[in-house]
This record gives C-alpha cells, structure tokens and sequence, in this order.
C-alpha cells in the first residue's frame, strides 16, 4: 500500500500507488506561457464553462474510465476542482489553492495510469473544448497560443507510466 499524502489545509491526497512510477524527464511545467490576462478576458464563468465542456468531452473518449460520469456529484466536483486551478493558471483568483491547497498536480493523478496515448486523448479533447471556447466564450486566439503550449508540457509531466 503506498503512503498516504496530506496537503495543506488537511485535504487528503490520494495514496500513492504500489506499481512502478514513470517520471518524465524535464521537471514540472512553468506557467509563463500564459497570458495572465485570459481569465480578464474571459471571466470566471466563462472558464467554468470551458471546463465544463472539457470533461464532458473527455467522458465521451477512449480516456473516459479516467472520469467519474456515472456519478453526477463526483463529475461535478471534479468539473470545480479543475477549473479553480485553470481559473488561478489563467490570471484570475487562487480558487484551488483556497479551497484545496497547493495544486501538487502531479501527486494527485500518481493513481491513475496516465501513458503517452491518453495524454494525447487529453489534449485533443482540450484543443476541441478550446475550439468552442474561441467560439462562444471569449477566448482570444493571442491568448491560446501560449495557454496551449502550457497544456502540451502540464500534460506529458502527468505521463506517470512508460
């Protein structure tokens, strides 16, 4: 059984788990690629609802064991919890950080096998809830540029198996 982790604020990370951990090479993903000025540009509600339109993208893929969509309550928690991260990585408030802790991003999805091939998934599913986000919610193309790059490297330092 691997060990329990603990982030600040008391909120329990998930265990670690008992199988060999892939970690890729170059370190976390900075977030200087991001225009700050996105969430200024978009708003709150906004950016919940390209999160929102994200997981439902992703429960409709080949990575979708990965997302809770039976159960509704789970689903829209994890809708929240991601977008407070991405609402505080896009310029806005530090929502997750406010109602979770530090992100430790990469602690919280050790549990799930993440490979190369559903990382791909992931992204594609983000570049097409990107796609309506231009579209219907005011993300501007000069801003999507660099949020992209953020997401290529966010993704492949969540790549825990080989």
């Amino acid at each position: 059984m691997g060990l329990p982790l603990t982030g600040m604020g008391g909120d329990r990370l998930p265990e670690a788990p008992d199988r060999p951990i892939y970690t890729p090479p170059g370190g976390p993903p900075q977030n200087n690629s991001i225009d700050r000025g996105t969430y200024a540009a978009m708003g709150e509600d906004n950016i919940q609802a390209m999160i929102a339109d994200f997981y439902g993208r992703l429960v409709r893929s080949d990575v979708a064991h990965l997302f809770p969509a039976a159960d509704t309550v789970e689903f829209e928690a994890a809708v929240d919890r991601s977008a407070s991260f991405f609402t505080f990585l896009l310029g806005g408030p530090p929502l997750y950080q406010q109602k979770y802790g530090p992100p430790m991003m990469r602690a919280r999805h050790l549990p799930f096998e993440i490979d190369e091939p559903a990382r791909r998934t992931w992204l594609a599913c983000f570049a097409e809830a990107l796609d309506y986000a231009e579209k219907e919610l005011n993300l501007r193309p000069d801003h999507r540029a660099g949020f992209e790059q953020f997401l290529k490297s966010f993704s492949g330092w969540m790549v825990n198996r080989a």
